[in-house]
């Protein structure tokens, strides 16, 4: 049993680091408008789906063959969860790239592309901190997500204003909607990470609770 689960946790690890590898390319990709690196993101989506169906393969040969106790499942199911949102932040970087690519050919605007650089670059801190929180088993790390998570809220919110002047140019226009719908997904990349911190709570305390800074509407694309 503890063998499985010490490989459960590093099969964890490693589709963090692809996951995460995803959303630095996309934006990368963003940022640099490269064709070349949304593609790349794209392909790579299959390699954190195979590592999320082993995973759930790997849990449920251990829940039928063994008798986990209950801290077990809780790490089970905190492993379950985790995959999930892993996988999610995936598909959100996914959508950043094919939204980046299908707009690729218009005129970009300097200052939204910089919102959406920050936006990304504390997401991706979001992400190795819920990361390295797991790993440890560190509620205090878990508890730091949602203050981390504010002002990607914060820009996702004030992006808007940034897009609207562009009411001039329909082409612009066009983009920086786009640009909307990306900063959303990115916000959404950071709140997956609340909702691992959240998991991990759970493993180490024994008691769920969502975040109360980290709560949102339901989304039709989660």
């Amino acid at each position: 049993m503890d063998a499985d689960l010490r490989e459960l946790k590093g099969m964890i690890r490693t589709m963090g680091v692809a996951s995460k590898l995803m959303f630095e390319r996309c934006l990368e990709g963003i940022v640099d408008n490269r064709a070349d690196v949304f593609d790349e993101v794209i392909a790579s989506d299959d390699e954190v789906d195979d590592h999320y169906i082993e995973i759930e393969r790997r849990i449920l040969d251990v829940l039928s063959l063994q008798a986990p106790v209950a801290s077990d499942l809780r790490f089970i199911t905190a492993l379950l969860h985790v995959s999930l949102h892993l996988e999610r932040i995936a598909d959100m970087s996914v959508n950043i790239a094919k939204i980046g690519s299908l707009v690729a050919h218009l005129p970009r605007n300097d200052a939204v592309v910089t919102t959406i650089s920050e936006m990304g670059g504390i997401a991706l801190k979001m992400i190795d901190a819920s990361m390295d929180a797991f790993a440890n088993r560190d509620l205090e790390l878990c508890m730091s997500l949602p203050t981390m998570d504010d002002p990607v809220d914060r820009l996702n919110r004030g992006i808007i204003q940034e897009i609207l002047p562009m009411c001039n140019d329909l082409r612009l226009l066009e983009w920086g909607m786009q640009m909307h719908v990306i900063s959303r997904q990115v916000e959404r990349v950071a709140d997956h990470t609340v909702d691992i911190a959240e998991q991990t709570a759970f493993l180490i305390t024994g008691e769920f609770r969502e975040f109360s800074d980290a709560s949102h509407p339901p989304d039709v694309d989660e």
